[in-house]
């Protein structure tokens, strides 16, 4: 008997058929080299299970030394004089996770010293490249640390505040400061661990001449390794598939708003034809139901064609939500042209009573109805391809098979990975307002 995958294992195999069945132009291939690059890396490291794990923070705060305590060697450049790390270097962990073949820990440079801008591009590219973040402080936390922390907790990335040094403090004093750097945290990140080490903790000792000298103490950072054995045992694939999913995700995305941005001026010209089409048919049609059923055809063949001209797939429930509004709109303009046409087949009737009078003018009243149904078939035919473009792109995402809509499963199903993507927004703000600027 077959025993059910898990979480992360169903998440692998459903980001492997995903990308297998990816198809890339060759301008795309060209365009986004580099990205693809590093999605092929990650799902390269899902499927080998080599997890990396980052620790992240302002300069002098102890990431070096923290990860040397962890490798239980001086494997990374530590001076008292701060600002050893001055690009990511990376080593292998040699603790045992059954459920991973390796770890790599990286250290990266200090946060506080480079430029606002620089600083954000380097925490959004640790944030792609690792699977969990260790953000080291060293006391109360201050805003650079909060806007890295923002920037890592917006792309979705696992964190675990480490508050390193604590031996300069006294119990009651750690737990103060622990309290204030809580307290300061955005709302979303209210849940986050925060473990209390000492990376290298240095005590008094009395010399025989009688001076005073620190000297180097053994690491005490054993709550953070317990917390990190137990996490990478418990949820080390998952935290892998989750930075796989999200790469897959923004590569996914990327390739959908450069599509929406070449098949702009072409799908302008598509609605333009349907809408003259549709146009045409409504005016010199005379009976309703021949009217909805041939803008309901028309509708449809100008979203199959809008999808093809994209290459975005829409199929199962985004196909039959889009179908439904479509339905409503062509509902609407038979129901006004329904109003328009009783309206005025009372005033034709008034206008042939009074034809004598009038020398046949009444006959004219069939020209404002048509008129107004092309008018109106114009308009929702041009509302009709903006909501198509719309949903092929938004509604695309939750087709079952798509990267973002496993991302949003894993959050409703999961409460640990709720916390770890708690700010992850369902739809992306940022690319919406893209979306709204490239639509027909």
């Amino acid at each position: 008997m077959t025993s059910t995958p898990t979480t992360a294992e169903r998440c692998r195999l459903l980001l492997n058929e995903w990308r297998k069945q990816l198809i890339l132009t060759k301008r795309e291939q060209t365009q986004l080299i580099g990205e693809l690059k590093t999605l092929d890396g990650q799902i390269k490291r899902l499927n080998q299970k080599r997890l990396r794990v980052a620790a992240f923070g302002r300069v002098g705060v102890g990431k070096s030394s923290l990860l040397n305590a962890l490798l239980e060697k001086a494997i990374f450049a530590t001076d008292v004089a701060h600002g050893c790390t001055r690009i990511t270097q990376s080593a292998v962990w040699g603790q045992s996770i059954n459920t991973l073949e390796s770890i790599e820990l990286v250290d990266t440079p200090g946060i506080d010293e480079i430029a606002s801008k620089a600083r954000a591009r380097l925490a959004a590219r640790i944030a792609l490249q690792v699977d969990l973040v260790l953000l080291v402080l060293d006391s109360d936390i201050t805003r650079v640390e909060l806007e890295a922390l923002e920037i890592l907790l917006s792309s979705g990335k696992p964190v675990l505040l480490t508050l390193n040094r604590c031996d300069q403090w006294n119990p009651d004093e750690l737990h103060q400061v622990v309290q204030s750097i809580r307290r300061r945290l955005p709302a979303n990140a209210r849940n986050l661990e925060i473990k209390a080490v000492a990376a290298a903790p240095r005590t008094v000792k009395l010399q025989e001449n009688g001076r005073v000298r620190s000297e180097l103490s053994p690491p005490r950072i054993k709550p953070l390794l317990n917390h990190l054995k137990i996490l990478l045992t418990e949820q080390g694939e998952t935290l892998l598939a989750l930075n796989s999913l999200r790469q897959a995700d923004l590569f996914y995305q990327a390739i959908k708003l450069g599509r929406l941005k070449r098949g702009q001026a072409a799908a302008q010209s598509l609605i333009g034809k349907f809408a003259a089409l549709k146009a045409s048919g409504v005016a010199v049609n005379p009976l309703i139901m021949l009217d909805l059923a041939g803008g309901l055809a028309c509708d449809t063949a100008l979203v199959v064609q809008l999808s093809n001209l994209y290459g975005l797939n829409m199929r199962g429930y985004a196909a039959r939500r889009l179908l439904k509004r479509l339905s409503l709109y062509n509902s609407f303009i038979g129901g006004v042209q329904l109003g328009v046409q009783l309206a005025l087949g009372i005033v034709r009737q008034l206008l042939i009573f009074a034809t004598p009078f009038t020398s046949g003018l009444s006959l004219a009243s069939a020209a404002p109805v048509a008129l107004a149904q092309a008018a109106l078939a114009v308009y929702t035919t041009k509302i009709t391809g903006r909501l198509a473009a719309e949903v092929l792109f938004m509604g695309s995402q939750e087709l079952g098979g798509q990267p973002s809509a496993l991302l949003n499963r894993l959050v409703k199903k999961d409460p640990q990975i709720r916390v770890w993507l708690g700010s992850l927004p369902e739809k992306n703000t940022n690319n919406t307002i893209k979306l709204q600027t490239l639509l027909p």
